[in-house]
C-alpha cells in the first residue's frame, strides 16, 4: 500500500512513517500542506494521512481542493483538535476519517486499512489517452490488439503521465512522486525510463509520444499518426 503523510511536526511524521513501514507499505512524508496537495494529486496513493494544522495550507483546504480536483484518495485527518465542529469541518471538507492525537498504533492501522478496503470498488483500474489504454492492476498497456506488460517504476511513470495529459511533469515531479521523497535516485533514473517507455511505445505502433518540453519537463500528445 502506498501512503503519503502530510504532517508538520517532523519527529511525528517520522514515527508515523516507521510504523507504516513496518507493516511493509511504501510511505512519503511531506510537512505542508501546499506539497501535501501537489504529492497527492498524483493519485499514486492509496491512502492520505493528514494533519488538520499546516503551514502553507491547512488540511481541510487540501482535503477540499483535492475533491474539488475529483481526486477520490481516501483521507484519514489525524489531529490534535479534538471539537466536534473541528471533526465535522474535516469531514465535511471531504476527509473520511478523523482520528485526534495522541492515537493508538492498532487503531490507526486497523482505520487505514478499513479506508482502503470501502474505496476498493472505485479505485480506477484503468486509465486512456489517444489510442493507449493503461490496465493498472496488471500493468499491462495496450494499443489496438498488441500489448506489452511494464515494471512497476514504468506504470508508475505512465500513470502519472496519463492522470496530467497534455501537461507537462518536471523531471523533479517524477523523481518524487514515483521514487518518493525520500530516496536517493536521480534525474538520471527518470530519464532512463522515459527511454524504457519510449521504446514501448514504437513497439505498439502508438500515435502517442512522450515529448520533451524544454525547461519544463515531459508530457503526452496524441500525434494523429502512427508512430514509426
Amino acid at each position: 500500500m502506498n501512503v503519503l503523510i502530510v504532517e508538520d511536526e517532523v519527529n511525528l511524521a517520522e514515527a508515523l512513517a516507521h510504523i507504516l513501514r513496518d507493516q511493509h507499505w511504501s510511505v512519503d512524508v511531506v510537512n505542508d500542506g501546499g506539497s501535501g496537495l501537489s504529492y497527492a494529486e498524483s493519485g499514486l496513493y492509496d491512502i492520505i494521512v493528514l494533519d488538520l494544522m499546516l503551514p502553507v495550507m491547512d488540511g481541510t483546504e487540501v482535503a477540499r481542493q483535492l475533491r474539488a480536483k475529483n481526486v477520490s484518495t481516501p483521507i484519514l485527518m489525524l489531529t490534535a483538535r479534538s471539537s466536534i465542529q473541528d471533526k465535522v469541518s474535516g469531514l465535511d471538507c471531504g476527509a473520511d476519517d478523523y482520528m485526534t492525537k495522541p492515537f493508538s498504533t492498532d487503531e490507526l492501522l486497523a482505520r487505514m486499512r478499513a479506508l482502503t478496503r470501502r474505496t476498493g470498488d472505485v479505485v480506477l483500474d484503468e486509465l486512456s489517452f489517444g489510442d493507449l489504454t493503461l490496465d493498472i492492476s496488471n500493468m499491462n498497456l495496450n494499443c489496438g490488439s498488441r500489448s506489452i506488460h511494464l515494471s512497476q517504476r514504468e506504470c508508475d511513470v505512465m500513470k502519472l503521465l496519463m492522470r496530467t495529459p497534455k501537461a507537462a511533469l518536471s523531471k523533479e515531479a517524477l523523481l518524487a512522486r514515483v521514487w518518493g521523497v525520500q530516496g536517493e535516485s536521480s534525474a538520471n533514473n527518470v530519464e532512463a525510463y522515459i527511454s524504457f517507455l519510449r521504446k514501448k511505445l514504437n513497439y505498439l505502433n502508438s500515435r502517442v509520444v512522450i515529448s520533451t518540453i524544454r525547461m519544463l519537463g515531459y508530457r503526452l500528445d496524441d500525434t494523429g499518426e502512427s508512430a514509426k
